[in-house]
């Protein structure tokens, strides 16, 4: 990708799934990476296999002060951010009639208002230190396809992945030229999390339903961000790009 050998990227969630393949990714492309993940030895372990990382940083994104004090930490190592990967989330699976208040307020606190946090922090950061000649910050926030359409047994994360959705297009809007703002929406992504959650039947059934037949590897959505964040996607502002293998685009008739 053109634009990203130097650029110095944060990457939430960054130590497991989705946020260490695209970590991986940053890096084989040439940026300078420091993760964030409110896991000490996932941290631990992700920066010990990949050393090149420039910072493992631990923080819990529903923080606010820790998220500032992160944010601080990675530019002292990097210089400044110029690309937030706001990738942390968890899912509970779990009927809508027994979703309890404070698992209603887990989800909501890690996957809307730490998404929240961490890109207001980002784009504070990269508004004042824009330059022409520097170009624009890039925020990329992970979405879900949960956001877009219905799915049964995750009401709370769905509602959290719609909100991101619209986040994503207000902060566009308000942050151009300075920053550019996207989100990408993957469907079923074998991660630790999903394999957590899912026996093996279950897989095989989802599996069936997906045109391509099978779940993305997380270094397939890693591949998107790194496209997002590079010079190749100047033009790219304000929108969602679904990553599915085709599961949302024919409905009930398709499946």
């Amino acid at each position: 990708m053109q634009g990203l050998k130097h650029k110095r990227v944060l990457i939430t969630g960054g130590a497991s799934g989705i946020g260490a393949a695209t970590a991986v990714r940053f890096l084989d492309e040439g940026s300078q990476v420091c993760i964030l993940d409110r896991d000490a030895k996932a941290c631990d372990a992700t920066r010990h296999q990949f050393p090149k990382i420039s910072e493992a940083i631990l923080a819990d994104v529903t923080n606010r002060p820790q998220v500032e004090a992160a944010f601080a930490q990675a530019i002292r190592a990097m210089g400044a951010v110029d690309v937030l990967i706001n990738n942390a989330g968890i899912s509970i699976r779990h009927n809508f009639l027994d979703i309890t208040p404070e698992d209603w307020d887990k989800i909501i606190a890690v996957n809307l208002t730490g998404v929240f946090h961490v890109a207001q922090t980002a784009a504070r950061h990269m508004v004042e230190n824009y330059t022409a000649e520097r170009g624009a910050g890039v925020i990329l926030q992970t979405a879900s396809t949960n956001g877009i359409m219905g799915y049964p047994h995750y009401a709370d994360y769905n509602a959290t992945k719609a909100g991101v959705i619209e986040l994503t297009k207000s902060m566009a809007l308000e942050l151009a030229p300075k920053v550019r703002v996207c989100a990408i929406a993957p469907g079923y992504v074998l991660t630790p999390m999903q394999r957590a959650e899912y026996t093996d039947a279950m897989l095989e059934e989802v599996n069936r339903k997906i045109p391509l037949g099978r779940h993305a590897k997380p270094e397939e959505i890693a591949a998107l961000f790194a496209f997002l964040a590079s010079d190749d996607a100047a033009y790219a502002t304000g929108h969602v790009y679904t990553l599915d293998g085709g599961e949302t685009t024919g409905g009930l008739a398709s499946r």
